[in-house]
């Protein structure tokens, strides 16, 4: 038995369902322990292939002051006690850490009971919890940080994948929980889409459908007609392959999860993320010249019209396939079996 835990935000949880697809493949169980915060309920509460998950209280360290951290601090050690007594009961094995606040409880049971950890660090920048465990990990892997190991990509985006040839939709992608500048982005640029026949598909995030459906109304877009406007996908593999140029955030499952469907895209980095890991998770592609950066500062409308028409598409997803293999994919989950 496997312990897979960390969660929080849906890159985390994208690896976390990766991993365990493919341990599910290979006959493995596992159990999930995240954290009643963050998405992690969402994902997983309802998900059959973990044989038990369970949904801590722990909450981040990282941005608290004072009394406030002292009293983080002590709730995890808490629950690494509890954690601890989870890994004893079903024999684990190993634990996977797939990063984020929730991961810490179960990462230092593992050390506490000398259970093998391993650590995947999703981004360019690694996590501070990452940092600290690191020493501890019998297994560490990274598709930014030497040693490189292909990110871990569920099946269903690469079984998706399409080489693309000209540009007849584009997809606005801001993340589940949308994204305010991708969101007016996508409204300022749907009347010179509409013109030339490019078709928009636009991922606003929750609470946003109302006022966007308004906006584009206003100005003579149609949703359900020039505009395919939802909150959120529970397919992002078909999502993704429907479209031919993405405009998107650079958080690390989402832009891997791009690369394994083989779809071009211009990034708009999240400009507060931790250490800016958005932003580097986004200029290693950029810097081998298969994707476009614009920071969201710099967003025009103009400039970002010329882009998505200058693009040589079939050039870049032609390349973009080869990188990441489904094959591939499964080189951590085969190296952590082997390590065990």
């Amino acid at each position: 038995m496997i312990a897979i835990t960390g969660g929080g935000t849906g890159g985390h949880l994208a690896i976390a369902k990766s991993f365990n697809a493919r341990l599910v493949n290979k006959g493995r169980k596992s159990v999930f322990i995240g954290s009643t915060s963050g998405q992690d309920i969402l994902w997983f509460k309802n998900d059959e292939n973990f044989t038990h998950k369970y949904f801590l209280q722990s909450k981040g360290v990282v941005n608290r002051r004072g009394i406030d951290k002292i009293l983080s601090v002590l709730n995890i050690i808490k629950l690494a006690l509890k954690c601890a007594i989870i890994l004893k009961k079903h024999k684990i094995k190993a634990v996977i850490s797939v990063g984020g606040y929730s991961a810490a409880p179960a990462s230092i049971a593992a050390i506490i009971t000398k259970t093998p950890l391993f650590i995947h660090e999703q981004n360019a920048v690694m996590g501070k919890l990452n940092s600290l465990l690191k020493p501890f990990a019998k297994g560490f892997y990274s598709s930014y940080i030497k040693p490189f190991y292909p990110y871990p990509v569920r099946d269903e985006f690469f079984d998706a994948a399409r080489i693309r040839h000209e540009l007849k939709t584009v997809l606005f992608m801001g993340g589940s929980q949308g994204a305010t500048a991708i969101n007016n982005l996508a409204v300022n640029l749907s009347s010179k889409l509409k013109e030339h026949g490019i078709k928009i598909t636009h991922q606003c995030g929750k609470g946003a459908y109302d006022d966007l459906c308004a906006r584009y109304e206003a100005i003579g877009v149609k949703v359900g007609t020039d505009v395919d406007l939802f909150e959120f996908s529970s397919d992002m593999p078909k999502l993704l392959s429907k479209a031919d140029i993405a405009i998107t955030r650079a958080g690390a499952s989402s832009l891997w999860e791009s690369v394994a469907n083989a779809l071009v895209c211009v990034f708009i980095p999240y400009p507060h993320a931790a250490s800016n890991h958005q932003y580097h998770n986004a200029k290693f592609l950029s810097d081998q010249g298969l994707a476009k950066i614009i920071m969201q500062d710099d967003i025009n409308e103009n400039e970002m019209f010329e882009i998505l028409n200058t693009l040589d598409i079939k050039e870049i997803s032609t390349r973009l396939a080869k990188i990441l293999t489904k094959d591939k994919s499964n080189e951590v989950i085969d190296d952590i079996i082997n390590l065990m």
